[in-house]
């Protein structure tokens, strides 16, 4: 495919995706949702580039300390959907302790680091960056329709690059009072099929105020 068959199949997507803006949205690619949101690029994780393939092995090695170092450990937390957050810490560390690599909470353009919001990690390999998000899942989840990734539009959002983009995911079980892993599943993100979902929304003064639409029709303190 040369430069202008690969500029008219971008434009052809981009089309769509303005058309189906009118209706609720399905199947949206996750490159083109991230250069909507950011206007930079999701790369194609290419296994023939040396780089990537460094990249890909990098994130395996890590992957791999940071599973073995969570079944050391293991994770306590009384909510199965707290696990999730507390991965994260496992997984960069565990690319720190590599020679040449750093990983950080990404930055907005503003430069500030918000831990919250996709994605997760910047991992900086030899001077190449990409973006990692970090999940759980079970064997029983695994292939249930339960929506589990998920971003918004915002004016901080994380992505301030063209970049790769991945998924770490571990497979997490409980042994006692503590969560271990039996596995991980690593992903690129460039082709993933994303869904839309519309909502009306409200804020507490609109909510509670009882002066913007709601009816206030008892309000007492209790000691």
């Amino acid at each position: 495919m040369d430069a202008e068959q690969a500029r008219r199949r971008y434009i052809t997507q981009l089309e769509s995706v303005v058309k189906q803006m009118l209706q609720p949205l399905k199947g949206v690619p996750f490159n083109l949702a991230i250069e909507a949101i950011t206007g930079y690029k999701v790369l194609e994780f290419d296994i023939g580039n040396g780089m990537h393939r460094t990249i890909l092995d990098v994130l395996i090695r890590a992957a791999t300390d940071a599973g073995n170092e969570i079944n050391r450990n293991g994770i306590i937390s009384k909510r199965v959907n707290e696990v999730g957050n507390k991965i994260e810490p496992f997984v960069r560390s565990a690319l720190e302790r590599i020679p040449g690599v750093s990983a950080s909470i990404p930055a907005t353009h503003s430069g500030k680091r918000k831990a919250v919001g996709y994605p997760d990690i910047e991992v900086c390999i030899n001077g190449a960056h990409c973006y990692l998000e970090c999940k759980t899942f079970n064997s029983k989840t695994s292939e249930t329709t339960q929506r589990s990734f998920y971003f918004s539009p915002s004016d901080e959002f994380k992505v301030t690059r063209d970049a790769l983009h991945f998924l770490i995911s571990y497979e997490m079980r409980l042994e006692g009072e503590k969560y271990k892993t039996a596995g991980f599943k690593l992903l690129a993100l460039e082709s993933l099929s994303l869904d839309v979902k519309h909502e009306f929304n409200s804020d507490n003064k609109r909510l509670y105020s009882g002066n913007h639409g709601t009816r206030l029709l008892a309000e007492e303190r209790l000691a």
